[in-house]
């Protein structure tokens, strides 16, 4: 099993996950958040033409993730997955003509090849979900947009071989920023986004015993930097900052294996 970035943060975020088994690949993008034109020319970067995609699954309904799914999913013929709180968010005109498949948290599912585990996650969205994806021996786990540290999520998380987690902000960056206060408050709230140190809580809660890479994840541009979210989980995982990896929000994350 492998994975890629196409982006992530506010301007957009978008996941790639592929398992091979023999000449059998199954492709699954975990959301689209970035404008038609501009996914087809990311997921040319990682040599993927998007009629190779078996399915677009949605965390929720928030822009920055949903936002690209039913035009390249209508574009290439790509079935969708998607809580029923996520669609109930999201005008119906928007996904005519899509196949839609429902899920649940809690309810895994499969895309050929690759096993998917919904799990519920607190987010000021209809029903949230993240995932963590398997190839029957590997795990990928994957934890974006959520405000606080829960026993579920780590309970989801434990024992992943790999981990795409969530660095959004920088406590005191984001104190001293120039947005509203109200908006201070959604993003630090418990159904906001993840800051440094409640992403390095979380990573040193759950078990690590097979944990092999760690990605930072949907940076705030403003409110963090690369330096200080790899400093963040470096301090958990006893390494050098410079092995943290980190998906930028232009150039992704080049293709790692799980």
């Amino acid at each position: 099993m492998r994975f890629a970035s196409l982006g992530s943060g506010s301007e957009g975020n978008a996941l790639l996950v592929e398992v091979r088994a023999g000449v059998v690949c199954s492709r699954v993008l975990l959301d689209c958040g970035f404008a038609l034109k501009e996914t087809e020319r990311r997921l040319a970067r990682l040599e993927i033409p998007p009629e190779s995609l078996d399915a677009i699954v949605v965390t929720h309904e928030h822009s920055d993730h949903l936002s690209g799914v039913f035009r390249l999913a209508r574009r290439h013929h790509i079935p969708v997955w998607s809580t029923h709180g996520t669609l109930r968010g999201t005008d119906a005109r928007t996904f005519e003509g899509v196949q839609v498949h429902y899920c649940r948290p809690g309810a895994g599912f499969a895309v050929g090849n690759l096993s998917l585990m919904p799990y519920a996650v607190p987010h000021d969205a209809r029903e949230p979900v993240q995932y963590v994806f398997s190839d029957g021996s590997k795990r990928l786990g994957v934890l974006t947009d959520a405000g606080r540290c829960t026993t579920h999520i780590v309970g989801m998380l434990d024992g992943c071989d790999a981990l795409v987690l969530e660095c959004n902000h920088d406590r005191q960056m984001l104190e001293k920023s120039n947005y509203p206060a109200a908006l201070k408050l959604r993003i630090q709230g418990d159904f906001g986004h993840l800051a440094n140190d409640v992403a390095a809580q979380i990573l040193e809660a759950i078990n690590r015993s097979r944990l092999n890479v760690v990605v930072a994840a949907h940076l705030s541009q403003n409110n963090n930097t690369p330096d200080l979210a790899r400093e963040a989980l470096a301090k958990v995982l006893a390494c050098q900052p410079q092995d943290v990896l980190v998906a930028d929000q232009h150039l992704g994350l080049d293709w790692m294996t799980v």
